[in-house]
């Protein structure tokens, strides 16, 4: 037996390598990142022919997996949270189709949103697509739950979904490795329509998937994942979830306290755990990471009027991420929130790094807009989305992965000149190309801001999709190629550059600019490589 010092992110990378992983597909995305990283950087996975390229987006990783799936081979799809909501529409109809080979989609949430545009709870996904769903509690169980969730998935012929967060995704344990399982053969589904969603068809799945739904509870009941541990002391019952677990047992180890305690890792919800320690017990308090997901489903189905707290009533705050001084408090224990934390390290705002592109590229957009009365400058997600702050404070928008590009389309419609967007190579690759598309059927007078850093620097420098193509993608949905233009993001050509910002803004149609330069970071990588190996 192997045993490994792993991330949460690496534990589920290795534990999919070992129980028999044929290909992965995921999009770079804090906290998830480093799962296809460890996967493409392992030499085991190498040797086994792993799939394990990036994908244009978290749709078409989805889609991939189940097509990966479909020739009877174990697949992964993985991302944050913000990208399953761009991979739903396959993710819930997977559910519908069903798996050939087994399926884990992981979806990585970030409370508190260290790296992201909001808070949302993958768990709902889980529920709302009516599919088995794990979230562990540790690097053990994540690396487990790889084995166990190709094995459910199988065995019920669904997808199953991981959840993890932050703190679970980037801190670091002790794994015990298994046993390697071999990769599955390639063998076709039995029923040839299994996965066409004709209506017809789509009807009969529903039921199916309904009728199954018994099954998957009796699982969550028999789930190692799922445990009753029973306390002398029944005033208060306490249910738990995920890393949750850890934080209430770092309050309660050393203490008196002796509650019955019902631990859960894998849904549907199991219930009659639920209903035994909700009938004997006075109160319930609900620890979960994230949203009230399980804290709403009780009040739903066990309304007996005994008092359930947690994230609803404000025992627990209701945004954030927990902390174990969170849940010292929830339990009537020592408040010790700043106390005898020394300020080690100082804050500081995030800024460009030093040598951006990006800061050069908004300083001559700033100036070729000045003079101009009402404008707008939409951006997008990535690096460039700090030039919203000062001293640049050159941007007006960032809400989801390729708005700004429609966001612009609309507000030019509605009349806005100069109506500008600024999006990153990388994610217009994800989701821009569509928006230009729409910009360009409508001739919408837009300038459009490509940054092309060549490479998906927010996330740590992994490769773009439309790395070399982004002049021919433009072309090719519409743009006019003399308003396809290329400039150098440097102060030595900061006057040309304003000067061509400022003649493509009163084009009256669609315009690209392409500020093209590196990224300081994976260029100083680079230079650091041929230094070593001179």
């Amino acid at each position: 037996m192997r045993k490994s010092l792993l991330l949460g992110d690496e534990a589920i990378a290795q534990g999919g390598i070992d129980a028999g992983l044929s290909g992965i597909y995921a999009y770079p995305g804090t906290p998830s990142t480093e799962i296809m990283e460890f996967v493409q950087h392992s030499k085991q996975a190498k040797e086994l022919n792993i799939q394990c390229t990036w994908s244009a987006n978290e749709k078409t990783a989805v889609e991939a997996a189940l097509g990966m799936s479909f020739t009877g081979k174990r697949a992964m799809a993985c991302m944050k949270h913000v990208g399953l909501n761009v991979a739903a529409d396959p993710f819930i109809n997977s559910a519908f189709t069903g798996v050939n080979g087994g399926c884990i989609v992981v979806s990585a949430d970030d409370p508190s949103m260290h790296s992201s545009q909001n808070e949302q709870d993958s768990r709902f996904y889980g529920k709302f697509s009516l599919i088995p769903f794990l979230e562990p509690a540790n690097q053990q169980e994540a690396y487990d739950m790889a084995f166990y969730g190709f094995d459910l998935s199988e065995k019920y012929k669904l997808p199953v979904l991981m959840r993890i967060t932050t703190r679970m995704a980037h801190s670091r344990a002790g794994v015990q490795q298994r046993d390697i399982k071999k990769q599955n053969n390639l063998k076709l589904p039995e029923d040839l329509v299994q996965f066409v969603l004709l209506p017809a068809i789509a009807r009969k799945k529903y039921k199916k998937l309904l009728g199954v739904q018994p099954l998957l509870e009796k699982e969550s009941e028999e789930s190692p994942f799922n445990f009753y541990k029973d306390g002398s002391d029944k005033k208060l019952g306490i249910i738990t979830c995920g890393i949750a677990y850890n934080y209430l047992m770092e309050n309660i180890q050393n203490t008196n306290l002796n509650y019955p305690v019902l631990k859960i890792g894998q849904y549907p919800l199991p219930k009659k755990m639920i209903e035994k320690i909700y009938n004997e017990c006075e109160e319930i308090l609900v620890i979960e990471e994230g949203m009230p997901f399980v804290e709403e489903m009780l009040k739903g189905y066990l309304a007996k009027g005994k008092t359930i707290k947690g994230r609803l009533d404000g025992t627990l705050p209701r945004d954030g991420e927990l902390t174990p001084n969170l849940v010292a408090v929830a339990l009537g224990l020592t408040d010790t929130k700043g106390k005898d934390v020394p300020q080690v390290v100082v804050p500081r705002p995030p800024s460009f790094c030093d040598g951006c592109s990006h800061s050069d590229t908004y300083i001559a957009l700033n100036e070729a807009l000045r003079g101009y009365d009402k404008y707008a400058v939409f951006s997008d997600i990535g690096c460039y989305t700090l030039g919203a702050l000062p001293p640049y404070n050159a941007i007006n928008s960032c809400v989801d992965m390729g708005a700004s590009i429609t966001m612009a389309k609309g507000a030019a419609d509605g009349g806005l000149h100069p109506s500008v967007a600024t999006i990153g190579d990388s994610t217009f690759s994800h989701s821009g190309i569509t928006g230009l598309l729409d910009a360009c059927n409508s001739r919408s007078q837009v300038t459009i801001f490509i940054l092309d850093n060549l490479t998906t620097a927010m996330t740590g420098g992994q490769d773009t999709p439309g790395f070399g193509k982004i002049e021919e993608i433009c072309k090719g949905v519409g743009v006019e190629l003399e308003h396809i233009r290329v400039i150098k993001p440097l102060k030595n050509q900061h006057e040309t550059n304003v000067k061509i910002i400022k003649e493509e803004i009163e084009y009256k149609g669609v315009s690209v600019i392409i500020p093209r330069r590196e990224c300081i970071q994976t260029l100083n990588k680079k230079n650091k490589e041929k230094f070593k190996n001179k």
